[in-house]
């Protein structure tokens, strides 16, 4: 954890790491962003100069000041990104999980879409040389490769993300200066005169189109929070500064070369200008770098993507799945299922779309909702913290009015592709809200009964020896939120449906706290020495090794003389030999729900169609299976109506 704390620390290290894992995608942009502003239009003063105006502006307001200076101050101990920034607002209002789950299917959305852009856009500049050369395959080939690279870890690999992406932006800003030098006037275009001269002259279609493809540049920013928790505020905020200025660089070089061509309407797909400012010579090398950093940029939003469903899952916004963890640096994580959906797309994006200019028209469409979900979650926040009430209105304001221009402007690529986003986004936002509405319909059901009622029994029972004995030490996973509470099924369980004597009872609560990586517990001996509950807090982004986490507690109180494990079978006994442990984990399977809403056994019966695809609560908890005992339960989902039946002789 104090490796953790010092990534924090303002460093070069962390300088380096900060550009390797966070602006991949803001970074790669340049190889499209000019191409979707020309389109097929003719080339003019009004629109290179205003197309740079809004993407200066854009990036000042959208990226620095939304997210860098404001959204950054959102520091859930260390972490961000939407999940993290719902933690810390959850309690101001229950509706606040629809932002939070709208934002978090469309950033995953746009990890569908991200690798195959970025990867094409570079791939398509080795044209220049083999005009024949079928990108598609080979756009395929890469994506294939970096999919399958994820379960090996990339913690090696990562250590070159940092030097690479300073080599990119460092070669970005060079090139953007041989061309401004041939046209230093064309820092005039910063002003915003030029921005508003470019809209204001065309067509109202024309400059909402026009906007839709600027947004380009910024679609990146949600990393540079989501990735709080890898570098810290002072290091995004520093590298931050490095990185714009390249970019700028590289825009205004951009343009020079587009404004010698004043008057021309150009192919950009085969005259990339991000290509033309290269020197001849160089560009196989720059195509090459642009490369890699396009799969650096896939794969900082495959590993956000994997880090945001592990979130989902422990907020129970997601079904429980396979959480790898390939290599022992913090936060790396590998999750099966999300990797090969993830895959998938890709590969249909690209299928579907071919070219990067089709990409184009679809990409950033999604994004712009999640843009929009975290401003209503960080005015949350600035409440939360205080901030007057002018202040909040005021930014609500102004971000609702810039990221509602832009997804007008982003609408009119709903049919040009942006369809297939917003789609997956839909698909995505029904699982997490089934999900997290459904285990709200179960816990309506499930009845709490008073634990105290049955203390003498249990004490009697585990005394019983004409009882079997079924094991030494007997577990049970609870839901009850309270001490004094228990679900009738447990009970019903140890008395009643299998006898079950255990020379000590546990009962184990696990919650998910709002501080990221908290890792704590509170122990209640309900009946000393024969019924003991454990209530683990973690934080949300703490694995939930259960089997582990449990045993570690029971050494603990052993080394405290609190219990006593031996076992009390003679033989073993005599040799000090601890007796056996069971789990025992409550199955709750449905029964009848026609008393339900239509929409409410819709979600039940959707919710049955995940459950047969996520893992079980004995794997989802991380339980030794040779020691579980999974008992099926009915939840009664409404009240059996009276039923009359006459005897007959």
């Amino acid at each position: 954890m104090s490796n953790h704390k010092d990534l924090h620390k303002l460093s070069a290290a962390g300088f380096l790491i900060s550009l390797g894992i966070i602006y991949g995608d803001i970074g790669t942009s340049p190889l499209y962003v000019f191409k979707a502003i020309v389109g097929q239009r003719q080339i003019s003063e009004t629109l290179i100069l205003g197309g740079v105006s809004l993407i200066f502006w854009t990036l000042t307001l959208q990226t620095t000041l939304k997210y860098v200076v404001i959204t950054l101050r959102a520091d859930n101990k260390g972490e961000g990104g939407i999940f993290s920034l719902f933690s810390l607002v959850r309690r101001k209002a229950k509706w606040l999980i629809v932002p939070a789950v709208v934002g978090g299917c469309a950033l995953l959305a746009d990890g569908i879409i991200t690798p195959p852009i970025t990867i094409s856009s570079a791939i398509e500049g080795l044209q220049t040389y083999y005009p024949n050369l079928p990108t598609v395959y080979v756009v395929m080939a890469i994506i294939t490769a970096l999919f399958i690279i994820q379960q090996f870890g990339t913690s090696l690999v990562g250590k070159a993300f940092g030097p690479i992406m300073f080599v990119w932006f460092t070669m970005m800003g060079f090139l953007g200066v041989t061309y401004i030098v041939h046209d230093p006037w064309i820092i005039r275009s910063l002003n915003p005169y030029y921005a508003i001269k470019l809209l204001t002259s065309s067509s109202s279609d024309g400059a909402f189109i026009i906007l839709g493809a600027v947004f380009l540049c910024t679609t990146g920013a949600e990393a540079l929070y989501s990735d709080l928790g890898h570098c810290g505020k002072a290091n995004i905020r520093v590298s931050w500064v490095y990185v714009k200025i390249c970019l700028i660089l590289n825009y205004l070089g951009q343009a020079v070369w587009l404004l010698q061509r004043n008057g021309h309407v150009m192919d950009l797909n085969a005259q990339n200008p991000f290509y033309q400012i290269m020197p001849t010579w160089f560009l196989i090398y720059g195509i090459g770098i642009a490369t890699v950093a396009a799969i650096i940029a896939s794969q900082a939003l495959i590993s956000g993507s994997f880090t945001l469903i592990a979130e989902a899952v422990r907020l129970n916004l997601w079904p429980k799945v396979r959480i790898n963890y390939p290599s022992e640096q913090k936060g790396q994580l590998y999750v099966p299922s999300v990797n090969w959906l993830l895959w998938a797309g890709c590969l249909g994006v690209v299928l579907i779309f071919k070219h990067s200019d089709k990409m184009e028209a679809a990409y950033g469409l999604s994004i712009t909702v999640a843009m929009l979900m975290t401003t209503i979650l960080v005015s949350k926040f600035l409440k939360r913290k205080k901030v007057p009430n002018y202040i909040i209105n005021t930014f609500l304001a102004v971000y609702l009015l810039i990221e509602g221009t832009f997804l007008t402007g982003n609408l009119h690529k709903f049919l040009d592709g942006g369809w297939f986003t917003l789609s997956i986004g839909f698909v995505l936002f029904t699982v997490m809200w089934t999900w997290h509405t459904a285990r709200k319909i179960r816990n309506r059901y499930v009845k709490f009964v008073e634990i105290e009622d049955y203390f003498d029994i249990i004490k009697e029972l585990s005394s019983d020896e004409s009882v079997p004995k079924y094991a030494s030490q007997l577990v049970y996973l609870t839901s009850a939120n309270f001490n004094s509470e228990i679900e009738s099924k447990i009970v019903y369980s140890i008395l009643q449906k299998q006898p079950k004597r255990a020379d000590v009872y546990w009962l184990v609560h696990v919650d998910v706290v709002d501080e990221p990586y908290k890792r704590e517990y509170e122990v209640d001996h309900l009946v000393p020495n024969k019924l003991i509950r454990i209530d683990f807090k973690l934080g949300f982004r703490v694995e939930q090794q259960i089997n582990l986490l449990f045993r570690k507690v029971v050494e603990d109180l052993v080394k405290k003389g609190e219990v006593d494990i031996t076992s009390t079978y003679k033989s073993l006994n005599r040799h000090k030999i601890v007796g056996d442990f069971r789990f025992v984990v409550i199955e709750k399977i449905f029964s009848r729900s026609h008393n339900l809403s239509f929409i409410e056994r819709f979600i039940m019966d959707y919710y049955k169609q995940l459950k047969k695809v996520s893992l079980s609560e004995e794997r989802g908890f991380g339980l030794d299976l040779s020691f579980v005992t999974v008992e099926k339960v009915p939840l009664v989902l409404a009240i059996p109506e009276a039923i009359e039946i006459h005897r007959v002789n």
